[in-house]
């Protein structure tokens, strides 16, 4: 039978000034701090789109935080939502998190360690967790792992709509912003489940993120056991189940398992997981059944998470405009469903390394793409009576003769030529990602996690017609 924490701790005596007096001090003295959360308004200035080969002249300026005006009178009553912060914790962001947490709730969180779109399956996952255990998701923010670090991060609840999720999925659902102040500069410790030591033997410590350092915690990590394995004793995965990280959520498989911790970095601190608010160092690879299981259409997280997950008001707005500008309809008209369109998404740049020197008949030709393009064409109009005469590339190709030839196809780009400049780093992707998924028909790139999502979003929100081209070899994708 395994030891429990205390008599693990009592095996290894602590030494003066141990660790855990150090903790037993610091967790006695523990300060009740209230902090008063101010938001302020980034506007942009309206700036003119350079000449690119998908625009004209026109002065183009993206929206960003749309408002809506009225001339009401008449008041409005502020309606506490029960699934939002209001409900679920003490007050507004405080300086410590646990000075926030209700002692009637239990909470759980995670980190992100990998490129945007695997950050977001990261954060499906935790969510579906959460509601396996019945434990509210605390959410992190985006870290730019693409994009650059000296980046700030971007709040979750600014791509994605988390009112419509909590309504959705009918629980609570809360960011860390909301929690602890992100103004405040105090340090605090926090046990956590070390899972990534536990599925693979190459790397011996935690995964690592640059989210904990942005929240300000000081993590104590606890090995899991070896049985959250999804595949046990196989190198060539490192899948954990989600079932098993859920026992370890409860107190008797907890503490069956606890061995000694790891001390924390800054304050030399052992703690065991912590109870209310449970954690996990990472979640991206999590699965019930089998390894990147979001790729099949049963994938629990997907079906109880991931298609709820719709973005925020702004990100729609800004896709919608970005592609009324990409296709020439005016600003002031609608876009689905009068003019219904096809996206296609094609990977290249990273996926070079597949590839080796010789990229010819590696990468897809366009010709196979538009292959695909005809085949979501046809399914369309057979099974929803939709013509559609709109496609739209995006693609992290820079070659300027590659584009030239998807201009020759009759498709459309989407032109980022200032995107960045008027709306920031993070907006190119966000707005290609929206592009990608919010249309009637998806063609992407096999092996693409942005691909699988977009095709995922078309098929849940649309019940469109999807296609993943194969590459890899020059006929790769014969069928």
């Amino acid at each position: 039978m395994h030891e429990d924490a205390e008599s693990l701790l009592a095996h290894h005596p602590p030494q003066k000034h141990s660790a855990w007096a150090r903790y037993t001090s610091i967790a006695s003295k523990r300060r009740f701090l209230v902090a008063v959360f101010s938001f302020a308004t980034v506007s942009f200035l309206a700036l003119g789109f350079l000449r690119s080969p998908w625009t004209d002249q026109r002065s183009f300026t993206p929206i960003l935080d749309p408002q809506t005006s009225t001339n009401s009178s008449t008041p409005t009553v502020a309606l506490v939502d029960p699934h939002g912060p209001e409900a679920n914790l003490i007050g507004a962001p405080t300086a410590h998190f646990r000075d926030n947490l209700r002692n009637d709730r239990k909470y759980i969180t995670s980190w992100i360690s990998a490129g945007w779109t695997n950050d977001v399956m990261t954060y499906i996952n935790l969510i579906y967790l959460a509601m396996i255990t019945d434990r509210i998701p605390v959410i992190p923010m985006f870290t730019p792992s693409h994009i650059g670090g000296a980046v700030p991060p971007i709040d979750f609840g600014l791509v994605f709509d988390v009112p419509r999720l909590r309504k959705a999925l009918n629980i609570p659902v809360l960011e860390w912003h909301e929690v602890k102040d992100r103004a405040s500069n105090e340090v605090e410790e926090i046990g956590c489940w070390n899972t990534w030591e536990a599925v693979q033997k190459n790397e011996h410590y935690p995964r690592r993120s640059h989210v904990p350092d942005h929240l300000k915690l000081d993590i104590s990590y606890t090995k899991a056991p070896s049985w959250i394995k999804t595949i046990p004793n196989f190198d060539g995965d490192v899948h954990s189940s989600f079932w098993a990280l859920a026992a370890l959520a409860f107190p008797e498989t907890r503490a069956e398992n606890l061995v000694l911790p790891l001390e924390s970095p800054t304050n030399h601190l052992l703690l065991p997981p912590d109870e209310h608010m449970l954690c996990y160092d990472y979640l991206y690879f999590t699965c019930a059944n089998q390894p990147y299981e979001m790729e099949f259409d049963y994938s629990p997280a997907w079906r109880f998470v991931g298609q709820h997950l719709h973005w925020s008001p702004t990100i729609e707005q800004l896709a919608n405009q970005y592609l009324r500008r990409s296709i020439g309809i005016a600003e002031d008209r609608p876009t689905p469903p009068a003019s219904p369109w096809i996206a296609i998404h094609v990977r290249r740049g990273d996926f070079k390394v597949f590839c080796g020197e010789e990229t010819t008949g590696c990468y897809a030709s366009l010709e196979v793409i538009a292959r695909r393009v005809e085949e979501v064409k046809a399914e369309l109009l057979q099974r929803k009576g939709i013509m559609v005469e709109h496609v739209i590339m995006t693609s992290d190709e820079r070659n300027a003769t590659w584009w030239e030839e998807v201009k020759g196809h009759g498709w459309y780009g989407v032109d980022h030529s200032q995107t960045a400049d008027v709306l920031g780093p993070w907006y190119p992707v966000l707005i290609d990602a929206a592009i990608q998924s919010l249309g009637v028909g998806f063609v992407g790139t096999d092996k693409s996690t942005m691909s699988n999502l977009a095709r995922r979003r078309v098929e849940s929100w649309t019940d469109g017609a999807t296609r993943i081209y194969k590459w890899g070899t020059p006929n790769a994708d014969d069928h």
